[in-house]
């Protein structure tokens, strides 16, 4: 799986040394972080683009994030798209877990999912919800969800 910084710059490293580097060196800086993990995507023709984000917000101090992306040429239905989303933030969720509770660094998982009724994304939002809750994590929808309604979404345009 191949990480990059938004520069454009490839992670060489397995993202979890790079992710517990970045958290050594802001904590050295003195910065307190949050981390939330997002994935949107864009259906393109006969092919759907997914970016998934790790956004590390520094506390009244800017952020940064790392950027993986992907393209499936598997067709799905919109629910299918928003669950698709949801699994792919929570893998990477999952595999980052133990190192975020080790140096206590709170973790969201966004999705890019409508609370609004009248949007399609909508009918995705209990399962994704209950999804994402039941692993454990802190959940946030539209308009909450930056990380993968704005970041992520950056990415698959």
């Amino acid at each position: 799986m191949t990480w990059r910084k938004f520069s454009g710059e490839v992670i060489q490293t397995p993202i979890i040394e790079e992710v517990e580097r970045a958290i050594e060196r802001e904590s050295a800086l003195g910065n307190k972080l949050k981390v939330c993990i997002g994935t949107d995507s864009q259906v393109k023709g006969d092919h759907t683009d997914f970016a998934t984000v790790i956004v590390f917000l520094r506390e009244q101090r800017g952020g940064f994030m790392f950027i993986h992306q992907e393209r499936s040429t598997q067709k799905m239905s919109i629910k299918e798209r928003m669950l698709s989303e949801v699994q792919k933030s929570i893998d990477i969720s999952y595999r980052l877990c133990d190192l975020l509770d080790l140096y206590d660094v709170d973790l969201e998982v966004h999705a890019d999912i409508n609370t609004n009724p009248m949007f399609k994304s909508n009918q995705a939002l209990h399962e994704a919800m209950g999804y994402i809750l039941s692993m454990g994590f802190v959940f946030k929808a539209k308009p909450e969800a930056f990380a993968s309604s704005c970041c992520a979404n950056k990415m698959v345009q």
